[in-house]
C-alpha cells in the first residue's frame, strides 16, 4: 500500500549520522543525499526519505505519529543502542517484550523529534 515514508528534518547531516547508524543495526545501507538535498534510504523494497520542509518552516515530530520498522529482537536492541549513541533519545518503555502482547518493541525519537519503533512479532 505504501510507496515511501518521508519525514522532515532541520539538519540533514545530523539525520544522516543518526539514520546511518540505526539502519546499519538491521542491515540497511547508508543513505544517499540526492541532488535536491534529500536524504534517501532504500532497503528491502522500502524507501525512507528525510527532507527539509518545502514550506521553509521548521520540521517537527508528528504528535501521535510513529514510524515502525520490522526487525529481530537482537536488531531492535542494536538499533536502539545505535540511536541513543547518535543523537536520538529513548522513549516509551525500555526495549523488550510487552506483557500481554505478541510484540518485542523498542522506541526512539530521532534528532528532530520523530517517533520511531522497532517491532518484532514474537514467534514469527
Amino acid at each position: 500500500m505504501f510507496s515511501h515514508v518521508m519525514l522532515g528534518s532541520n539538519d540533514i547531516e545530523r539525520s544522516k549520522k543518526f539514520y546511518d547508524a540505526t539502519f546499519a543495526a538491521f542491515g540497511g545501507p547508508a543513505g544517499i543525499i540526492d541532488p535536491a538535498g534529500r536524504l534517501v534510504y532504500m532497503h528491502n523494497g522500502g524507501i525512507f526519505i528525510l527532507t527539509k520542509p518545502i514550506n521553509g518552516e521548521a520540521a517537527c515530530g508528528a504528535n501521535g505519529g510513529t514510524i515502525g520498522f520490522a526487525m529481530t529482537p537482537e536488531q531492535a536492541d542494536a538499533w536502539h543502542a545505535a540511536g541513543c549513541a547518535n543523537g536520538g533519545t529513548s522513549c516509551e518503555d525500555p526495549p523488550g517484550p510487552r506483557e500481554g502482547s505478541p510484540y518485542y518493541l523498542a522506541y526512539l525519537r530521532d534528532p528532530d523529534g520523530n517517533k520511531l519503533c522497532a517491532l518484532h512479532v514474537i514467534g514469527s
